[in-house]
């Protein structure tokens, strides 16, 4: 199956698995109260939040894993596998340990209950450990694997959480199936002899090159967090209940457009770090194109039909109605900047995805202080986002001009 092949079979069961998600949100938005409502949302950046660490370090192995099944580089790679497990346990562990200590301070800076913070610290457990298992099958390409069985963890998803919900209308029991969900990444543990060699000998991925790498990777994922998740954390901290609850209702809706077609990205990335041949380019070309394409019409789509979107997803308010338009077209260009940033972390143009990292920090850092109110918030993320936008662009296509060699390869 081609690239981009590979890309749509993805997508498309992520856009059922998305519409099941959805199915989840309308769930909890009709059994929960308003308050638990909000919470709920937020909670789950919370979550990606203390993941960060191993968002970081698997992006850096999904890099490497792929440049050396990509050139059928057996020996480095069985080798490179063997290390980097080691490797991605300790970074687990590590990750573990640092959600269990900042819990505490990190639920009172934003107002979170102690109930609410051992939920969230429960599911980055369970996070932390799947992933461990997902980045290594992303960077062997097993994404109909990874499809389906994402595609599983989201009904099992929406099953648990209608009936805990149903019993106990709390965040934190809704909270507590995505947890139950996230246990369906562990049966890629299944393929684990697929991926290792017993014969294999441990190389250790810790070397100059490798850390150097991690470092920028680290930058390319707060970046990321900070423009797709870093809001809801600060509407966490400064909203009331009642505009809490109005922007999170909003945002399961404008969350779903990036969100249905990340898996195109996450192929792209894969490819883009093993392959950079003519016919490779022309895949990867594809898939961005449809990558924008989805995002483009995604954002159309939710700001034409928000009204009978709202009521499905459980009452429609003019208040959520009206934040809507500039969410959508707001995580529409973050999307777009989170592209660009793939790009160059894969192609190794480390400026570049330094400075999405950068631009990314300092984003969150004005939405953490002086977005007070919904209507402020989405003023400062769209033109946030958009000057964002203008500059990444004009850096990556600047480079595309002058940087005629081949970037060298890891």
């Amino acid at each position: 199956m081609s690239l981009w092949r590979s890309g749509i079979f993805w997508a498309v069961l992520g856009f059922i698995g998305g519409l099941g998600n959805l199915a989840f949100q309308i769930i909890i938005k009709r059994r929960l109260p308003e308050a638990q409502f909000g919470h709920a949302i937020t909670l789950l950046g919370a979550i990606v939040f203390f993941g960060l660490p191993m968002q970081m370090a698997s992006t850096a192995v999904i890099h490497y894993v792929a440049h050396f099944k990509s050139h059928n580089d057996q020996s480095r790679l069985q080798g490179l596998l063997a290390g980097c497990r080691a490797f991605l346990f300790k970074v687990t562990i590590a990750g573990s340990l640092l959600a269990v200590i900042l819990a505490t301070p990190f639920g009172h800076f934003f107002g979170y209950s102690p109930g609410e913070m051992f939920a969230a610290i429960l599911c980055v457990l369970v996070g932390l450990w799947s992933s461990f298992a997902i980045a290594l099958c992303q960077g062997m390409s097993w994404f109909k694997r990874l499809a389906v069985i994402g595609f599983v963890a989201v009904l099992l998803r929406l099953l648990f959480g209608w009936l805990v919900t149903g019993l106990f209308p709390t965040a934190k029991m809704a909270l507590s199936a995505t947890t139950f969900s996230l246990l369906a990444n562990l049966t890629l543990l299944f393929w684990w002899k697929s991926i290792f060699r017993h014969d294999a000998q441990k190389v250790s991925p810790w070397n100059r090159e490798f850390f150097g790498f991690l470092v920028v990777a680290a930058g390319f994922v707060a970046g990321n967090f900070f423009f797709m998740q870093g809001d809801i954390l600060a509407a966490q901290r400064h909203f009331t209940v009642t505009d809490l609850n109005f922007y999170a209702t909003a945002g399961v809706l404008a969350r779903a457009v990036p969100a249905t077609v990340s898996p195109l990205l996450n192929v792209f990335f894969t490819s883009r770090s093993g392959r950079r041949s003519d016919q490779a380019l022309k895949d990867q070309k594809i898939l961005l194109v449809l990558y924008g394409l989805g995002l483009a019409c995604g954002a159309a789509g939710l700001i034409t039909f928000r009204g009978p979107f709202l009521k499905i997803l459980g009452k429609y308010t003019p208040q959520s109605s009206v934040l809507v338009p500039r969410y959508a077209l707001t995580l529409a260009l973050c999307g777009l900047n989170q592209a660009i940033g793939a790009w160059s972390l894969a192609s190794r143009w480390f400026k570049i995805a330094l400075l999405y990292g950068g631009l990314g920090l300092a984003y969150w850092i004005i939405l953490l202080t002086i977005g007070h109110d919904p209507a402020k918030m989405l003023n400062t993320m769209l033109a946030g986002s958009a000057a964002s936008f203008v500059i990444l662009c004009a850096v990556w296509l600047n480079t595309l001009r002058t940087n005629s060699a081949t970037p060298p390869q890891p």
